[in-house]
């Protein structure tokens, strides 16, 4: 893997494993799930504007992947 790609992974694997740490620590008050569930239920709009934020960026990273042998590769 590239660096990008390493960075990209060790930033999701963190967030993971901080609520992971903050469970086993006994702070099971707010686990990830319970997190996005009270933040939809205070501003339901949340839950569509992360939708469209990771629309926008999967369109954004492969709008213009063309694999080998594909109508557009010419």
């Amino acid at each position: 893997m590239k660096r990008w790609q390493w960075i990209w992974f060790g930033w999701l694997c963190a967030i993971a494993f901080s609520f992971g740490v903050l469970e086993a620590l006994g702070w099971n008050t707010l686990t990830l799930s319970r997190f996005v569930w009270d933040l939809s239920v205070k501003w339901p709009l949340i839950i569509y504007l992360a939708g469209c934020l990771s629309g926008g960026l999967a369109v954004h990273f492969w709008w213009h992947w063309s694999p080998p042998g594909s109508v557009s590769e010419g």
